[in-house]
């Protein structure tokens, strides 16, 4: 009998159909390239793991529409990349497949056990509705009866999991019913010759249970290593930029909103902010509306040591270092604040660089969440400073140097409780903070190589805010504020400065460690071609 196995069948062809028609429309289909050449090897299990809207279920749609005997997908893959691949017709329409999307069980059964009950069950059944002539030996036994339609059929089964992880998300406390769900998966995959290709897709890696993974024989791609899929992660800045000049809209403005993840070199963008975007034609935080307040809330309120810090420099836009590798891919299971930071790098909210491992915001569009979570937190000294922050920009335009010290001082006081006062890289985190309404107006440099060392923070006006001077701050410790100043001048400008022309404000802020008191010189020049 030539039928797909396919649970709900109808929906999955449909959905990739629509997907098709959409009036933005990125190419990823060489995704399937790469499962063709590991599907019938014993490299053919694959967990695909990205934040939401991602496009994982979109990819999931295509893979069930390419691999689905149940369907003559020829037409829907004309034109696309995959098409012109020499892999294309070995592999299309020639397998059973059957797809699973593991939050539809869970919402349908109350706790996790039924829910295995019922995808065993469930699959059993359809798989006895598709060859019912077949001769089953063990008619009540699923492994067997995959094993038997597998022989008399001729044909490999593809098994395509989406939301895999759930289990991992919605019922994060229950260990027990976690231990039967990955029970099940291992035994119904694992060395299993009836599986030519094991695709799954989630939000979290694979969990494991101290330092082993109980599916160890699945490659794995996720936002901490995304390996060869990386150009299928999101959008790759060169598909955006190509989006944007089509509309005639600001890459520029696109970039600074959206750029941020990169996986050795190659920058990618959240489609879904992306699309919004060009179809509003107007730039925006689209992602995080799609998401809980508390999906970012929750984990940085965690009571865990170096935590608060971490954040706080993060938002400061320095790089935080990490140790990703004890994370045990669930949402319960954190021992310290690197697992709350690898947490977030796989829900979207920090980019990893596997070079340094080391953590950072991506993006406008993520630090503005990181406010609204912070400002909905208990660390109301952060929370005031980031809501005067305007203030501070303004009294700096206007040279105001007794207004920018007071400010700096009261910024210190505030966040003395969180932070670390006696402490330089604190005294940075501080003002990085305090002119946190600067992301509005500026691109913010810190530590920026000059001619004879390093400037602080570099503040050089965006395309749109031209007319605003640039701002080069330095920080002093024990010593002068207008020896902070001269000390700019006597470094020579960064690179980037010199390549700006108009009004320049130069800040120096010296911070008097004994009287815990904070001094402050400011002065205007204008730099000519």
């Amino acid at each position: 009998m030539e039928e797909s196995l396919h649970i709900n069948p109808n929906p999955i062809i449909d959905n990739f159909k629509k997907s098709l028609k959409a009036e933005i429309y990125v190419d990823k289909s060489m995704l399937l390239s790469y499962l063709n050449k590991v599907a019938g090897t014993p490299d053919g299990y694959v967990c695909v793991s990205r934040p939401r809207r991602f496009g994982k279920t979109w990819a999931a749609n295509m893979a069930a529409a390419y691999y689905s005997k149940g369907c003559n997908a020829e037409n829907l893959f004309k034109g696309l990349n995959i098409s012109k691949d020499q892999s294309f017709y070995t592999h299309l329409n020639k397998y059973n497949v059957v797809f699973l999307n593991i939050q539809d069980f869970l919402t349908e059964t109350p706790n996790v056990k039924k829910m295995v009950d019922s995808v065993y069950k469930t699959i059993l059944g359809d798989l006895k509705d598709a060859y019912p002539e077949a001769n089953l030996k063990k008619p009540g036994n699923l492994i067997y009866t995959l094993f038997d339609i597998r022989q008399y059929s001729g044909t490999d089964f593809v098994f395509i999991i989406d939301e895999w992880d759930c289990v991992f998300r919605l019922f994060k406390n229950d260990i027990k019913g976690q231990k039967i769900y990955l029970d099940f998966l291992r035994l119904v995959f694992k060395d299993r010759s009836y599986a030519a290709l094991v695709y799954m897709t989630g939000i979290l890696p694979i969990k494991k249970y101290g330092t082993h993974s109980a599916l160890n024989m699945f490659d794995e791609f996720s936002m901490a290593d995304p390996s060869q899929l990386t150009e299928f992660t999101g959008f790759t800045e060169l598909e955006v930029k190509e989006l944007f000049e089509r509309a005639d809209l600001n890459f520029e403005k696109a970039r600074e909103w959206y750029d941020g993840y990169v996986f050795k070199g190659i920058h990618i963008y959240n489609p879904l902010s992306v699309v919004r975007a060009l179809r509003k034609k107007s730039f925006s935080n689209y992602w995080s509306q799609t998401e809980t307040f508390e999906a970012l809330k929750m984990p940085i309120g965690l009571n865990f040591s170096g935590l608060k810090d971490a954040v706080l420099d993060l938002m400061a836009l320095k790089r935080v270092k990490i140790n990703a590798s004890k994370f045990q891919n669930d949402m319960s299971s954190f021992s310290s604040s690197d697992d709350v930071l690898t947490l977030l790098v796989h829900l979207g909210y920090l980019s990893y660089d596997s070079s340094t491992s080391e953590v950072s915001i991506p993006n406008r569009e993520i630090l503005d969440e990181f406010r609204s979570a912070v400002e909905g937190s208990t660390w109301s000294g952060i929370s005031k400073l980031l809501q005067e922050s305007q203030r501070l920009l303004e009294d700096t335009w206007s040279l105001n140097a007794f207004k920018i010290e007071e400010a700096i001082q009261e910024a210190h006081n505030e966040s003395a409780s969180i932070l670390r006062y006696n402490d330089e890289n604190s005294l940075c985190c501080v003002v990085s903070l305090a002119y946190y309404a600067a992301n509005e107006y500026y691109i913010i440099f810190r530590e920026l190589a000059s001619g004879k060392g390093f400037i602080d923070l570099l503040f050089l006006p965006k395309p749109a805010y031209f007319s605003k001077p640039a701002i080069l701050v330095e920080l002093k410790w024990d010593k002068s504020a207008k020896g902070a100043t001269a000390q700019i001048k006597e470094k020579n400008y960064p690179e980037k400065i010199l390549q700006y022309t108009g009004h320049i404000i130069l800040v120096g802020i010296n911070y008097d460690k004994l009287s815990k008191t904070h001094s402050c010189a400011v002065e205007e020049i204008i730099k000519q071609c």
